[in-house]
Parts: structure tokens; sequence; C-alpha cells
């Protein structure tokens, strides 16, 4: 069953990319847009809004050439289309395909090509610490909401 809008689907803000969150959410980029990006290295990947039957997208650059792939949301996970494996949120779906030993994603398409030193810093500490020890440090409340705003390692 689908959920009536990205932003009411799973759990809070982990479930539907927001531009501010994660540079490689295009919003409606069209498939033909997504896929003339034929320069880019395989693996490269972005997510975009989808016009079929489910809510994203997954445009990746395969050695054959461009493809996209959809993101279906059912009973609260997430999975690709065609797979088993279903994921609580749409990031722990991308980490899972970055890490995993067939690396069907490389690194994410951003729009901007250069990232701010905040979000590196931020990707960083999360790979280091793990995002479930991020209550641990001793960081301000300003610093510790930052830090939580976007726990992934993509």
């Amino acid at each position: 069953r689908r959920a009536r809008s990205r932003a009411s689907c799973g759990r809070g803000s982990c479930t539907a990319p927001r531009p501010g969150a994660c540079a490689f959410y295009w919003g409606p980029l069209s498939v033909h847009g997504a896929h003339e990006r034929r320069s880019e290295p395989v693996g490269t990947f972005l997510v975009r809004d989808s016009r079929q039957n489910c809510f994203f997208a997954l445009s990746v650059k395969m050695a054959s050439g461009p493809t996209s792939i959809r993101v279906h949301f059912q009973a609260g996970r997430f999975h690709l289309d065609g797979s088993r494996e279903s994921f609580d949120c749409l990031f722990e779906l991308l980490e899972h395909y970055v890490a995993a030993p067939r690396r069907l994603l490389g690194a994410p398409l951003r729009q901007r090509r250069v990232r701010p030193l905040q979000e590196l810093c931020r990707q960083r500490i999360v790979a280091t610490v793990g995002r479930e020890n991020l209550a641990r440090i001793p960081l301000n409340p300003v610093l510790r909401d930052y830090l939580s705003s976007f726990p992934f390692q993509i």
C-alpha cells in the first residue's frame, strides 16, 4: 500500500530526502535528465522523484549504461524493485547497497560538486563514531542536532 505523500512515509526525516540534507536527491528530475550524465563513473547514483507507482527512483550508471530502479515503500519499509531486502529508511537502503560486496552503488552524484566543510565533517564523525553513538559525544545541543539531522555515511 502506498503512503499519501513522501513526507508521510516511514520514520520522519530519515525517509524523505531533503535537498538540504543530501545533495544527491535531485527532486523531480526526468529519467532522460538522469540518464544523460553518461560521463560519470560506473556506480555513480542519484535519487530522484519517480513518475511511476513508487516514491523514488534510483538512477545508476551501470557498465552497460544508465538505468533507473524503482524504490518502493510498503508496510513502512523501503526496498528496491525486485529485491527482498527492505529497510526502515531510504538512506539505510542506500548505505547497504554502497557497502554491499557486489557494490551496486558507488559514489552519489551530488548537485554541488564541492561539498561544504561542515557536511564533510559530519560525514567523518558519523563514520568514525557510528550513528548509534552520536548522543554520547559531549557536544552542545546545536551541534548534536546537526550531526543527528543526517546520520548516514553516504
